[in-house]
């Protein structure tokens, strides 16, 4: 199996990276370039990251970085602004998609924790997956913050995750925890995601290729 991984900045993608990776998946990681919302150090950090899982794992891997910049702003002009967390996630989930079909891959993998933070509650997260078509792993969704700090320490990714940056800046004062799919569909109305996650899945390139004493 092969499966592209999300990988923003924090503590848990690349857990989740590292445990699907661990189990012998054939992984390549993605990172949503988030400027202007954030800074360049979070590729910075992801690169640093994707060294660490590649150590951990014993094995090359690739990073990828797509723009999502663009797709946060259109989000804010046209949509709901309470829904910018879901919609953003709903967005990076098709981008995944997108590379994945792309480079012949066969699941998209994320960090959520359930309900750890808003757009990880059970009614956001079944609203951003549907409509996906597409498979789905969620290999920390039943660990606790402890037990996933645990992982990240031991395979070197803690140290880096925890390192300040700046925090998305688009990030509504009051995220909706309960959305529903027929929101998604009206928000959606209002413009075309799939264009959009198609476009960035277009414009994604790899920034860091397997190091050479692994390949």
């Amino acid at each position: 199996m092969k499966a592209v991984c999300l990988l923003s900045g924090g503590i848990d993608s690349p857990v989740a990276a590292y445990a699907v990776g661990r189990n012998g998946a054939d992984i390549a990681l993605l990172h949503m370039d988030n400027r202007p919302y954030a800074d360049c150090s979070a590729i910075e950090k992801a690169i640093s990251l994707a060294s660490k899982i590649e150590d951990a794992l014993g094995r090359p891997l690739e990073l990828y970085v797509a723009p999502h910049g663009p797709s946060q702003l259109l989000i804010h002009e046209r949509c709901q602004h309470n829904l910018q967390c879901v919609l953003c996630k709903r967005t990076m989930l098709r981008v995944a998609r997108n590379l994945a079909r792309r480079i012949g891959a066969d699941a998209v993998v994320t960090g959520e924790s359930l309900g750890q933070v808003a757009s990880q509650t059970l009614y956001n997260i079944v609203s951003e997956q549907t409509g996906l078509d597409f498979p789905v792993l969620r290999p920390l969704i039943g660990l606790d913050k402890l037990e996933i700090e645990a992982v990240a320490k031991r395979i070197g990714t803690y140290e880096i995750s925890i390192q300040k940056g700046t925090p998305c800046t688009i990030v509504p004062h009051r995220p909706a925890t309960m959305a529903t799919p027929e929101l998604m569909a009206a928000q959606e109305k209002r413009l075309d995601i799939e264009m959009i996650a198609q476009h960035a899945a277009d414009e994604a390139f790899v920034v860091r290729r397997p190091s050479s004493s692994r390949a």
